[in-house]
């Protein structure tokens, strides 16, 4: 399965809250409060920083902001997020393939990547959970294409 798959995949998802078309961005400057608001009000677990809407500089997840509130208290909350967020996104392409990016993810220990395009414009964001929806529709499909092999042979 590939990347673009899993984005067409959300726009058949059962979480009528999500627009799959609208890529959730925050400026830099904007606080760590505003941003966990942002986080519970759209009911997603990442949101991407960029300046101008289209490139991710950065991306900020609920973990980091529950790691920064641990180490250093509720102070955070008022400073902004180019304070806190990681800065080396890893991105993928439509054309990429699922599997692969799960591996990614898994091996880096992160949940959300967004999807660019060959100027590295962003098109979508895919979720841990949207590779791992993915890859169990694959496997379902080939159990049942092995299963008919075996009951019509």
């Amino acid at each position: 399965m590939l990347v673009r798959q899993l984005l067409s995949m959300k726009s058949d998802s059962a979480k009528p809250w999500i627009d799959p078309s609208l890529i959730v961005t925050i400026q830099p400057d904007t606080t760590m409060a505003d941003a966990a608001r942002l986080l519970a009000e759209k009911r997603i677990g990442a949101v991407v920083v960029s300046t101008d809407g289209k490139r991710p500089e950065g991306i900020l997840s609920e973990r980091d902001i529950v790691r920064q509130l641990g180490k250093h208290g509720a102070e955070i909350l008022s400073y902004p997020v180019s304070e806190f967020m990681t800065r080396s996104v890893q991105t993928c392409t439509t054309g990429d393939d699922a599997l692969t990016i799960l591996e990614r993810m898994t091996e880096g220990r992160f949940r959300h990547m967004p999807v660019v395009d060959e100027q590295g414009e962003m098109l979508g964001v895919i979720s841990i959970g949207d590779a791992v929806s993915g890859r169990l529709k694959e496997l379902a499909a080939e159990k049942e294409a092995l299963t008919g092999m075996i009951m019509g042979a």
